[in-house]
């Protein structure tokens, strides 16, 4: 596989489009809430390399690609929420792949992983399974090649906590 992660610093939005492999072809050819997945990715990696505002960028991310009503309802609502808690989302991250900084980490394992983590503490419809398999294919179309399976590993330590915190609170 290509490798369509490039990292650039985008100071402007088609830098970030050019970083996801040019265009928005991949992400216009999934659907449903695949599609949503993508295009918060994609807005999320533009908002941690810049200072852009939040709701330009949502909208911007929305309209380039004309991401239908459903999967940019779905779109904006986790990019909105994994902002609103990053911070805890991002401790996560840490204490599940200490070796790994956030500031070295790649921003598209970054973005996925906080995309996953979001769905996994805030959805509750939405099992962590899916919620990492997901994942796991986001890493696949957008990722190095070793992003598959650091987002499985630290999304799958992420998971075990969670899942041994809920039987010590039986």
């Amino acid at each position: 596989m290509s490798n369509k992660n490039n990292d650039k610093d985008p100071g402007d939005a088609s830098a970030t489009s050019e970083a996801f492999g040019g265009d928005d072809d991949l992400t216009a050819s999934l659907t449903g809430r695949a599609r949503a997945r993508a295009v918060a990715l994609q807005a999320l990696y533009e908002l941690d390399a810049t200072a852009h505002d939040l709701q330009t960028v949502i909208q911007r991310r929305l309209d380039s690609d004309g991401t239908p009503e459903a999967e940019a309802t779905y779109a904006s609502h986790l990019i909105q929420g994994v902002q609103a808690n990053r911070d805890e989302i991002d401790d996560l991250i840490h204490r599940a792949a200490p070796a790994w900084p956030l500031d070295q980490m790649s921003r598209v394992d970054k973005s996925i992983l906080r995309v996953a983590i979001f769905e996994m503490l805030y959805e509750p419809g939405l099992s962590a399974k899916v919620a990492i398999n997901e994942a796991v294919e986001l890493a696949k179309l957008f990722g190095h090649d070793s992003s598959p399976k650091f987002v499985n590993g630290v999304l799958g330590t992420i998971e075990r906590k969670q899942r041994d915190e809920r039987k010590r609170d039986l």
